[in-house]
């Protein structure tokens, strides 16, 4: 599994949550393991404590990804820094499932395979999958959703560094908003 991958669920849990509308997913067990989505093994140990712990996580990665949207590098990797303390990843090879054309296996990568909770397994994963793309890309790539009320965030992977918005609804909302205004006037 490649690092960058891991990413996501950092994006997946912050947006479990739209602040402004007043809404939240992460509301029982089920919902926390629905965000590993593959990594179901780890999910397994998911209680409803988790609930709980995950969402002190996410509020603390949206600040990260605030922080990184106005502009506030230090801040955002500060406050990453202090998660990656908190939640440290336990790398591991593994070559399960993966096999190449001659039947050996693809060697990767794998974070937190045995966390002491679903919460640090989860965290730990997000994190580093966080942390290796604000380093490979840049703090700036780190956004959150400009189309009003939605906040959700995102990474920006495009080539010219000119994502505003967290999907192609977003996008296509904000533009027809901004087209009537126009008409308007």
């Amino acid at each position: 599994m490649e690092l960058t991958y891991y990413a996501d669920f950092a994006v997946r849990l912050v947006n479990t949550e739209e602040p402004l509308r007043g809404k939240d997913t992460l509301t029982s067990v089920e919902a926390v393991r629905a965000l590993f989505g593959e990594a179901q093994h780890v999910a397994r140990r998911a209680s409803e404590g988790d609930v709980t712990r995950l969402r002190g996580v996410r509020g603390r990665l949206r600040a990260v990804f605030t922080a990184a949207a106005a502009g506030d590098e230090v801040r955002a990797v500060d406050l990453l820094n202090a998660l990656l303390l908190e939640y440290p990843a336990s790398p591991q090879i593994s070559g399960h499932d993966y096999l190449d054309e001659h039947g050996r296996p693809r060697w990767h990568l794998h974070l937190a395979d045995h966390p002491s909770s679903a919460t640090a397994g989860y965290a730990a994963i997000a994190c580093m999958g966080l942390a290796f793309q604000l380093t490979g890309l840049g703090v700036d790539r780190l956004g959150v959703c400009q189309a009003l009320p939605c906040q959700n965030v995102y990474i920006d992977t495009s080539t010219n560094r000119s994502k505003r918005y967290c999907s192609d609804r977003c996008a296509t909302r904000a533009n027809v908003a901004a087209y009537r205004a126009r008409k308007r006037r």
